[in-house]
């Protein structure tokens, strides 16, 4: 698995367990909404800024983000 399908499966299981949508999670993080779909399938790669915003949004630390998503990088290179 690649990183930006990891940050997607990611950010879309924290966005859902906080019941955002997609629109509102953009609009607190300065975002487009259909940038966030993109990220959410792995079509983009989101910059650290970007990182930070969307954390604070989700109210979970960048770290634990990233955390998440080395996880499921590495676990799925076996």
């Amino acid at each position: 698995m690649d990183i930006e399908q990891a940050f997607g499966i990611v950010l879309k299981k924290y966005r859902l367990e906080r019941s955002i949508s997609q629109e509102n999670l953009a609009f607190g993080a300065g975002l487009d909404r259909t940038y966030i779909s993109l990220l959410e399938r792995g079509k983009r790669r989101p910059t650290v800024n970007t990182l930070f915003a969307i954390s604070k949004v989700l109210n979970v630390k960048p770290y634990k983000l990233i955390e998440d998503i080395e996880n499921l990088v590495y676990i799925n290179q076996d």
